[in-house]
């Protein structure tokens, strides 16, 4: 199946604790069918310190299911995706309710 939803796309969730919200894709594991956005689904995690980390309870985002994600469209609203061929033959994906071009 084709990705529908990639890294850097601007998402809304659909339903969950944090429905409604939006944030930015930031990793996308296809094989588990979910993805990372930033700022959503957070938990507190355990870090021991090191160098470059101070440790401590830190909050970080865990993945969320993709059936549970839809792409923002240019006005800010969610919207499925569709896939078409362009004239020189390439394929692209776009926004069903702008007909956008992603």
């Amino acid at each position: 199946m084709a990705a529908k939803i990639r890294k850097g796309d601007r998402v809304v969730v659909l339903a969950g604790k944090d429905k409604g919200k939006t944030g930015e894709v930031e990793a996308v594991m296809p094989k588990e069918g979910r993805a990372v956005v930033g700022g959503v689904n957070m938990a507190i995690r355990h870090v021991k310190q090191s160098q470059t980390n101070q440790g401590g309870r830190q909050p970080k985002a865990m993945p969320i299911d993709l059936s549970n994600l839809a792409l923002m469209d240019a006005n800010g609203k969610a919207t499925r995706v569709g896939f078409r061929i362009q004239d020189d033959g390439t394929k692209v994906r776009y926004a069903k309710t702008t007909g956008d071009v992603i």
